[in-house]
């Protein structure tokens, strides 16, 4: 049976948040009552809405063969990827198939649970602040709403995560982390070496990647989906970002040709992962690999799933420009920074772009 919130209308913000956050409904919720239109704090300012005429069809990122990743073809295609388009797709990566589909079955497994079993991990009832499960991305921030919830789990250890985490994705998710490793360490490894950093000790892998967070995100059926956002236009604030997503598409990424406000749909390809440079590399590398935008269409027809791993420092760390990308006498352009300061700084706002790295700029 559908869940209903009365006979009052959907213009009251305070009904809208207590049936979506604090009863755990979600935006799945709302799509499941046959609404019409999104309801009013969902609809976004025409300048958030993605214009058909910004996109460019014939274009697309990058589409990398990991097949033989030893190969300095392989390694120059991820740096060049990294620094002229920020994002590429990996193909031949050695994560088996089958991890990848039990991942995206246990996302489906987690938001068809009832309400108020999702709800025990709401930033309220959740028995760690590493297991959230939410909706849009800074609701008490956002004058906008987007048509998204997700469940977020920060990796500490397989044991708290065997505690901690949804018995309904634990292991699935689990398992994707395990195999996703050893493709994000040959990544990191590759891009190191494009800049002059011929070794990853214990200091680079904590800057590179000492913590992991997995979000699993789903976007259910909108209705008149043009009038809102699956998730808007921002940068990640990871190193590293490995995306999983499933063969509905609607992930659209800043193009760099022209004048910039142009956009590239990323297609769905089985099997393949999405990689993107998150802020925290883009200010290691002092800006020769590039954080870039990129957003996410709502749907009209069909529920979307994706399940991205962050790939991050951990909070404790101070980033900054490498030393070995400063040894030519280049200038920093970004300062020194405590990375758990850079993230607040993130999400104590709603989705605005590319401003988050000006907190990190001299």
């Amino acid at each position: 049976m559908a869940p209903t919130i009365g006979d009052r209308q959907f213009t009251d913000s305070s009904i809208i948040t207590n049936f979506v956050i604090n009863r755990g409904n979600g935006v799945k919720g709302l799509s499941e009552m046959g609404l019409k239109a999104p309801p009013k704090p969902y609809i976004q300012p025409l300048e958030e809405r993605l214009c058909i005429s910004k996109i460019v069809p014939q274009q697309s990122i990058p589409i990398i063969d990991m097949s033989h990743w030893k190969n300095p073809q392989v390694a120059s295609a991820v740096c060049d990827a990294a620094e002229k388009w920020g994002f590429f797709q990996i193909v031949n990566h050695d994560v088996p198939v089958e991890v990848l589909d039990n991942v995206k079955d246990a996302t489906y497994r987690f938001f068809d649970l009832p309400a108020d079993q999702k709800n025990k991990y709401s930033k309220e009832n959740s028995a760690s602040n590493n297991v959230r499960f939410s909706t849009s991305f800074s609701p008490e921030a956002e004058k906008s709403l987007e048509w998204k919830d997700y469940l977020s789990l920060f990796f500490v250890s397989e044991e708290e995560a065997s505690m901690l985490w949804p018995l309904v994705c634990r292991e699935q998710v689990l398992d994707y982390i395990r195999r996703t490793e050893v493709v994000i360490k040959k990544l990191l490894q590759m891009l190191m070496e494009g800049l002059n950093v011929k070794e990853i000790d214990d200091t680079k892998r904590s800057l590179l990647m000492g913590s992991i967070r997995t979000n699993l995100n789903y976007y259910p059926i909108c209705p008149d989906p043009e009038l809102t956002v699956g998730v808007g236009r921002h940068s990640d604030v990871s190193t590293l970002t490995i995306l999983l997503q499933d063969e509905i598409g609607g992930l659209y990424v800043r193009g760099n040709q022209g004048d910039g406000d142009n956009w590239i749909h990323v297609p769905p390809i089985k099997g393949s992962l999405v990689i993107n440079v998150g802020d925290a590399l883009q200010i290691l590398s002092n800006s020769r690999y590039k954080s870039v935008e990129h957003r996410v269409i709502a749907n009209g027809t069909k529920n979307r799933i994706s399940v991205p791993i962050f790939v991050n420092p951990k909070p404790t760390d101070i980033i900054g420009p490498l030393v070995e990308v400063l040894q030519n006498g280049e200038k920093p352009i970004y300062k020194q920074v405590l990375y758990s300061n850079y993230v607040k700084h993130f999400f104590r706002k709603a989705h605005d772009g590319k401003k988050t790295v000006e907190f990190a700029e001299i």
